[in-house]
């Protein structure tokens, strides 16, 4: 006599095996199809043809992405070597020569696949804005130029012009927040502070700003999904090296052979030429008419006489705003924290200030110091500095230390929400990668739509669910399980 055991009939074991089968095969496809796959890149080239300078980024950022959304970082920077194109007005085609080092460059960083369907920029910032007021045939000369050389590469040029000041400071405020995930997240966001050789910039969003008292310093942007009303100026003139043309017009105005400046450290002295000085517009209209061919530059080295050379660049007084900054340019009042990049970077490094938030009485003794400081003294202490840079120091850091307090009045209390900076999260802090991201559509106006649930979260979703179903399916198997009874059953 023998018990009756159901799970040993065909069809059980048949629709028990397909039914493993089906829950192994639900679990694999959910796996494969959800993997992470090899990620392939895009790329961006945008050439930052500033006064002083001009140097290449190069960005990437995930093919894969829907609507181009993945993030985009700097993947390599290349500073073309010479000064900015702006000073090629009288041979342009060493403007395009200078670039072709730098272009070869980027043929090795972005992927020869790649090359064509890469969009190359170039945008020219206040050092060609003051060649096309000086001589806009010679800008336009210069364009062309730069505009051949970069026609000549293997990537899908987009053509070069000169920005506005408006972008400038729009685009730099756009690269700091999104390179900090403060526009993605909706986080508060942080204000820009820009200083190159011949314009500088500040950016930041004011609550009590809509761009009614003063519309040309008004920029609105929607970015995933909420609404930014940006304060935004750049000064012309008012970078670093046109700054110091300035202080230096006002100095000499008079036409003497020899001034002591007290911006520049004892010891030092250069003789000048006139005319050179006064070629710039920010001062053509000032030289005077009996001067001299030469005079003899010599330093004092004192910050405080320094920095009332400094003020006398700035017009203070005049103002039919409400509030203005400096020169009857309105400003709101000052608002978050900011991020302060390009100049303002450097000549904070050297004198190791960078690190974390600064007080403003720190800056004030440190430049004392560094202004009383003989040149020889200066020269020993920091031999790896060009003399360029170092002859130039006592009166750049002065003039930030002025700007940023008379001009755009930070206080003792709002000057340590200032942070000087060079990268974020290993990008260049600037305004190419803003611009970029405009000219691409990098940045949705909407916030772009999300999986519900992340990759590791729906595999597990799908195989607990695939295990619930295994054990209804055994469990609808019940009538066949052997059931137990006192008397076997007799077959």
């Amino acid at each position: 006599m023998k018990e009756r055991n159901p799970w040993h009939t065909p069809l059980t074991i048949i629709i028990a095996v397909i039914g493993v089968i089906a829950i192994v095969a639900l679990v694999t496809i959910a796996v494969l199809q959800n993997k992470p796959l090899i990620p392939k890149y895009k790329y961006g080239i945008v050439l930052d043809a500033g006064s002083s300078h001009t140097a290449m980024y190069i960005y990437e950022w995930p093919a894969e992405k829907d609507n181009n959304t993945g993030r985009v970082e700097q993947t390599h920077c290349c500073k073309v070597s010479g000064s900015g194109i702006s000073d090629y007005a009288s041979d342009p085609k060493l403007a395009g020569e200078s670039l072709k080092a730098c272009m070869r460059d980027a043929e090795r960083f972005v992927p020869s696949e790649r090359h064509e369907e890469t969009p190359l920029y170039l945008g020219a910032t206040a050092g060609m804005r003051l060649l096309n007021i000086k001589d806009s045939a010679a800008s336009d000369r210069v364009f062309q130029a730069v505009s051949e050389s970069l026609q000549k590469s293997p990537f899908s040029f987009q053509g070069a012009r000169i920005l506005s000041g408006q972008e400038e400071g729009a685009f730099g405020w756009v690269t700091v927040n999104y390179l900090d995930d403060r526009l993605e997240q909706g986080l508060e966001t942080t204000g820009a502070l820009d200083l190159g050789g011949a314009s500088t910039q500040i950016s930041f969003i004011s609550d009590s700003f809509d761009g009614s008292e003063s519309p040309s310093n008004y920029v609105a942007f929607r970015l995933y999904g909420n609404d930014y009303n940006l304060y935004t100026h750049s000064f012309l003139c008012y970078g670093k090296d046109q700054a110091l043309r300035m202080a230096l017009a006002h100095q000499t105005q008079s036409g003497p052979g020899s001034i002591v400046d007290p911006c520049f450290n004892n010891g030092y002295s250069a003789v000048k030429n006139y005319s050179v000085l006064y070629e710039s517009p920010c001062v053509s209209g000032r030289k005077p008419s009996s001067a001299p061919q030469t005079f003899t530059h010599t330093g004092k080295g004192n910050f405080y006489e320094c920095q009332e050379v400094v003020k006398s660049i700035f017009n203070f007084t005049e103002c039919k705003y409400s509030q203005c900054s400096f020169n009857g340019i309105f400003q709101p009042t000052l608002q978050g924290t900011y991020g302060a990049f390009s100049a303002y970077y450097f000549v904070m490094k050297f004198l190791n200030l960078t690190d974390t938030s600064v007080p403003l009485q720190s800056v004030k003794e440190a430049l004392a110091r560094l202004c009383a400081t003989p040149f020889d003294t200066l020269k020993k202490q920091h031999p790896e500095v060009k003399l360029k840079f170092l002859n130039e120091y006592c009166f750049s850091g002065t003039y930030i230390f002025t700007l940023l307090t008379e001009g755009y009045n930070f206080t003792s209390r709002t000057f340590s929400d200032i942070k000087f900076i060079k990268k974020i999260k290993g990008s260049d802090a600037g305004w190419t990668l803003g611009y970029m991201l405009n000219l691409t559509n990098m940045i949705p106006a909407e916030a772009p739509d999300t999986p519900l649930l992340p990759h590791a979260g729906y595999v597990s979703v799908i195989t607990v669910i695939a295990l619930v179903l295994f054990v209804l399916f055994i469990l609808s198997l019940r009538p066949l399980w052997p059931r137990c009874s006192q008397k076997p059953q007799i077959v």
